[in-house]
């Protein structure tokens, strides 16, 4: 009886991974860039939040992209959440997708925003997309290679478990490195306010292709079908707490701008 026992939770718990498997950071990832955002927020774009998300956080609503993906209604809405490049070009030269990516995702969500003649019920939409995207531009195998779908068709090991490297940097290091959302935020590094202007600066492709010269050392220093372990995470960790506080800055930026 013992060992039915332990073989149906051992089936349990992958029943779970497969269907906790996700195309970006995960649930924990987007709510630190959400959380950490709200500590650049300008009164009055935080006013203005509140009444358009009707009193819910940034870091509640920064996974709503991903929430609706099992409604076919948003299928339209798939290819915004990545940019495909080759790792030699940057984004100006590369090839656009006829579907939007990213960048043309971002600045649609900010255009209704905008607009005066949008309803309240687009512009709430678009900015629960604006938050998540801002996030995923930060993943490194957002911007990564169509040949393997970002990674996604990069097959590795996660401490001896078939997965691959598009979900070691989307949530198995920060699944594994064990805090909650409110905590890895509450631990980003201390940023004087030059190098919080220096991170905000340029456009949404210059942070593209910042993110992009990660992607490329990412690619560069894993071999198909490896097993990572602790040190992988131990030399990557850091850079993906960079980036999801990059991505709260910037997305702090936008938000203040667009408010």
């Amino acid at each position: 009886m013992k060992h039915i026992i332990a073989l149906l939770f051992s089936f349990f718990i992958l029943f779970s991974f497969d269907l906790s498997a996700s195309n970006d950071w995960s649930a924990t990832g987007h709510r630190v860039v959400g959380q950490i955002a709200d500590q650049y927020l300008t009164g009055k774009t935080k006013r203005q939040l509140k009444k358009l998300l009707n009193q819910e956080s940034l870091a509640f609503v920064s996974t709503h992209a991903d929430d609706i993906k099992s409604d076919k209604r948003f299928n339209e809405f798939y290819s915004w959440h990545y940019i495909n490049m080759p790792l030699d070009q940057n984004y100006q030269e590369s090839e656009k997708s006829s579907t939007g990516d990213l960048v043309t995702a971002i600045n649609h969500c900010i255009e209704v925003v905008k607009d005066k003649n949008s309803t309240k019920e687009d512009k709430v939409f678009y900015l629960k997309l604006l938050v998540h995207f801002i996030g995923d531009l930060h993943q490194p195998m957002h911007v990564g290679l169509v040949e393997d779908k970002g990674g996604n068709d990069f097959k590795v090991q996660w401490f001896y478990k078939d997965t691959n490297l598009h979900a070691v940097w989307d949530r198995e290091m920060i699944d594994g490195y064990g805090m909650s959302y409110s905590e890895i935020a509450a631990n980003a590094d201390v940023l004087n306010k030059e190098q919080v202007k220096a991170i905000q600066l340029g456009s949404v492709v210059d942070w593209v292709n910042d993110t992009h010269k990660i992607t490329r050392e990412v690619y560069a220093n894993v071999k198909p079908n490896e097993n990572l372990r602790y040190s992988y995470s131990y030399d990557n960790f850091e850079t993906v707490r960079s980036q999801l506080q990059k991505g709260g800055i910037r997305l702090a930026k936008v938000l203040n701008d667009l408010f």
